[in-house]
């Protein structure tokens, strides 16, 4: 998220600035050193702390399989390769090439962070506690009257996407409150709205064709049951 934003930073401020495809060397330094401190490293496929069959009903083991194995891992991929290409276009300099990889940075990026916290936000059924508790609870309550006021209008928002996207809970560190916020695609949260992401729910039909068709009002219904709220709430007060 963040080197998304420096990189387009940088590339728009040169060309603007030199009226040129290319920077200057002591910029391309920079930028190179904001890519090192990123990592520029090959990003991996993170493991899952439960098994593939572990979210059933809610999630037939089939569909997580090919959601992790196959939807992710190819974002990942698509990411890894996208790095790449971004570290040779800084290394040249190439503004243009830098641009030109916006769009699958964010995509892909975008799918790797999503799905990554989405994994960390699922559990077996009855592990951990059905509803929130603690701060989350009051928070929840604070914002949205009650948890099942909350919950109805996150799934009611989340169905109603158009199309592939996410349905959001998230944290705004602005007001210190919580808000309910829906992204198209991999469109990442807090790159796109400024919220911390806490809970996400996918309704890209690979998350769920499978066992509910293009039912995904019984999807969304479903997957309540099998959410961490510990996790959730662990998100919170790292956000605060």
């Amino acid at each position: 998220m963040t080197i998304t934003k420096v990189l387009s930073q940088t590339a728009l401020k040169a060309a603007v600035n030199l009226q040129s495809a290319k920077v200057p060397t002591q910029l391309v330094k920079s930028s190179a050193a904001l890519f090192s401190a990123y990592g520029g490293k090959q990003q991996e496929l993170p493991s899952l702390t439960y098994d593939y069959g572990a979210l059933e009903p809610a999630i037939s083991a089939e569909t997580m399989t090919i959601h992790h194995t196959k939807h992710h891992a190819t974002y990942v991929n698509n990411l890894n390769a996208a790095i790449d290409k971004l570290d040779a276009a800084l290394s040249s300099g190439d503004v243009s090439g830098i641009i030109s990889l916006q769009a699958a940075l964010k995509f892909n990026g975008g799918g790797h962070l999503n799905h990554t916290l989405f994994w960390e936000n699922l559990t077996p059924h009855l592990t951990h506690p059905e509803s929130p508790k603690g701060d989350l609870a009051t928070a929840i309550d604070q914002c949205f009257g009650s948890y099942d006021g909350f919950k109805k209008q996150m799934s009611d928002k989340t169905i109603a996407i158009q199309g592939s996207g996410w349905g959001w809970l998230g944290y705004n560190k602005s007001t210190g409150r919580l808000e309910i916020a829906t992204c198209a695609n991999q469109d990442p949260l807090q790159a796109t709205t400024g919220l911390v992401p806490l809970l996400g729910i996918d309704v890209w039909e690979h998350a769920y064709y499978v066992d509910y068709r293009n039912v995904r009002p019984d999807y969304v219904k479903q997957i309540w049951d099998v959410i961490d709220w510990d996790a959730v709430e662990a998100r919170l007060n790292a956000a605060k």
